[in-house]
């Protein structure tokens, strides 16, 4: 029998997909001659909040704003840990301005915000384990960065390359799934990161190419309910035989973005 997991209650911000679109190309996913259908990627945010709000997490908006297509992907805004704010420095020019109004949002909420001198996309890049921040690299956030982010917070940080192009974020190709264990895509990264992820990580839940191409990795987890894309059914049923619960939200639309759960979802740790 499984053992049974323990839900914590956690604090999400969110940016309505108001202004969703994708009008220009920074991964592999984005393609600008296809349209996106605004009112089905509102229809499957709000589907997000409402399953988050049912399982008893605090859901705090921030306003998006005209000529910011992808401010909807708040988890690329910052990483907070400890009630610490540490920002973002976009890769990309044209996100670039998201990170002022995130920053507005976090001042206005009594955080103190970090503005790191390194390309560095929040939680794109960053995750937070409970005890060390795992770190990618190789497409956007720098290993300058980590630097920074270990110098700001006090805590460890493990840098892993990430290889494949189409798992450009960290948050493509792993996720948290308590204290004690992760869910990754070994093929999203180099072969001594995989290394380093194998001793961490003994008893990690393992992805295939089909759970991560569908965002099944771009998940959110509470220690129980693992918020996951429906199309990841192969790595939701693994989930299911270690006790996890998984919570299908189909947030589809977002994909022609490169964008699924978990970069909608901003985690303010206190």
């Amino acid at each position: 029998m499984p053992e049974t997991r323990v839900p914590r209650r956690r604090r999400f911000l969110v940016c309505e997909p108001r202004h969703f679109a994708v009008q220009y190309a920074i991964n592999p996913w984005m393609q600008p001659d296809i349209q996106v259908d605004v009112d089905l990627a509102r229809e499957q945010w709000q589907s997000l909040i409402r399953a988050y709000r049912a399982h008893g997490h605090e859901v705090d908006t921030l306003e998006p704003v005209v000529g910011l297509p992808d401010m909807v992907f708040a988890a690329n805004s910052a990483v907070v840990v400890g009630g610490r704010v540490f920002g973002s420095l976009f890769h990309a020019p044209e996100r670039r301005p998201e990170s002022t109004h995130y920053e507005t949002w976090f001042k206005t909420a009594g955080f103190d915000v970090y503005r790191p001198e390194s390309v560095c996309e929040g939680e794109g890049d960053l995750v937070w384990t409970g005890r060390y921040v795992l770190a990618g690299t190789g497409f956007r956030t720098t290993r300058d960065a980590h630097r920074e982010v270990q110098e700001f917070f006090g805590h460890p940080v493990v840098s892993l390359t990430l290889v494949d192009p189409y798992f450009y974020h960290l948050d493509t190709a792993l996720f948290v799934l308590d204290d004690d264990n992760i869910a990754y895509y070994p093929e999203a990264f180099s072969p001594g990161s995989r290394e380093v992820l194998a001793r961490l990580y003994p008893d990690a839940v393992l992805a295939t190419r089909d759970d991560a191409s569908a965002f099944g990795l771009n998940s959110v987890s509470d220690g129980r309910h693992v918020f996951i894309a429906p199309q990841a059914e192969a790595l939701a049923a693994r989930l299911d035989e270690r006790g996890y619960v998984p919570v299908p939200v189909d947030l589809s639309e977002f994909r022609k973005a490169g964008g699924g759960i978990k970069c909608c979802t901003q985690e303010i740790r206190s």
